[in-house]
């Protein structure tokens, strides 16, 4: 988290997959949407679920629930699509439903434990405690670290 202040706050949106709540910085959020279905692609990735149309560019609907590897409900009228900048990058990223915007302290963000050789911690800024349970703050720039090199090369 070396690019946030020890005691800035942060504006974050939370949202649902199956039973586990995450977060992203409502900076990287350009709009929310409802759930429409993607157009396929043949031989995508498994996590990427097709294209959508947004206002006359196409971008790709990532299921987040497979690219973070959790059970997810299915799509339903409560899915969302929360279209987010990654760098020059505009993708959709399927939600099971937004719950929440949030004002949070940094200082109250905890690390993500080690859990050995096979984890990577770095998909994660970390976890924040709240009353009702932990909410994990999803690092979207490491998640999707080269995929400009990838839309490049389709």
């Amino acid at each position: 988290m070396e690019s946030m202040a020890s005691n800035a706050t942060l504006e974050i949106i939370a949202f649902h997959l199956g039973d586990q709540q995450f977060c992203i910085r409502t900076t990287a959020i350009r709009e929310i949407r409802g759930w429409a279905a993607a157009t396929p692609l043949p031989h995508a990735p498994p996590d990427v679920l097709g294209v959508m149309n947004l206002r006359g560019s196409v971008i790709p609907v990532i299921d987040l629930a497979a690219k973070l590897g959790v059970h997810s409900a299915s799509h339903t009228d409560r899915s969302a699509i929360v279209v987010a900048e990654i760098g020059e990058n505009i993708i959709g990223l399927v939600v099971d439903r937004v719950s929440d915007i949030l004002s949070i302290g940094s200082d109250r963000i905890q690390p993500v434990p080690d859990l050995g050789r096979t984890f990577d911690p770095a998909f994660s800024h970390g976890i924040i405690p709240l009353e009702h349970g932990m909410v994990c703050f999803l690092n979207l720039d490491h998640m999707f670290a080269g995929i400009e090199d990838r839309i490049e090369a389709a």
